[in-house]
């Protein structure tokens, strides 16, 4: 006959094997996911756009923001990291981005959402760059499921532009 902890050890393999098991079909079953989500940004008002004391120009800006993400969870889904950034070109980098808004979404049901705001983090450029300059505000996600890797995707909102003039 087999000792206890021979018989512990083999449940507790078994145990260890079924939940491997089942992880990896959780992390499978969303390759088979496409989600639609969907966003938009209108930028309400300018609330200030100035040149610092040190030479570089900052940007305040009320904004909407409206976004459906829904589509994004499934059964395997913890959570969304969510956020907006104004993404645009200068003379000495060819991608600039600057957060300005983010949020957790918890769970499908607070995935449609809309937000009536002022940029929650400073927009400001090193230098002079931002007079007339054109720019794409961006919503970012990053999906966090339970169980295997995150998945990262986007929707750019181009055709936006700042005032030639400081405010």
């Amino acid at each position: 006959m087999h000792s206890f902890d021979y018989r512990a050890n083999a449940l507790l393999t078994f145990a260890v094997t079924i939940l491997a098991l089942r992880c990896a079909m959780a992390s499978v079953s969303d390759n088979f996911n496409t989600p639609t989500p969907s966003a938009q940004v209108q930028v309400l008002n300018i609330n200030w756009f100035q040149k610092q004391p040190n030479g570089n120009d900052e940007v305040s800006m009320t904004l909407n923001i409206s976004a459906d993400l829904q589509s994004l969870f499934t059964w395997n889904t913890k959570q969304v990291f969510v956020f907006l950034a104004a993404e645009y070109e200068t003379p000495k980098n060819s991608l600039n981005q600057i957060s300005l808004w983010d949020g957790i979404i918890p769970s499908k049901e607070h995935a449609k959402f809309w937000i009536h705001t002022s940029n929650k983090y400073r927009f400001i450029d090193q230098g002079s760059n931002l007079q007339g300059k054109e720019y794409n505000l961006t919503m970012h996600w990053h999906v966090m499921p339970k169980s295997g890797k995150m998945f990262a995707d986007k929707i750019v909102m181009p055709g936006y532009r700042l005032p030639e003039e400081y405010r």
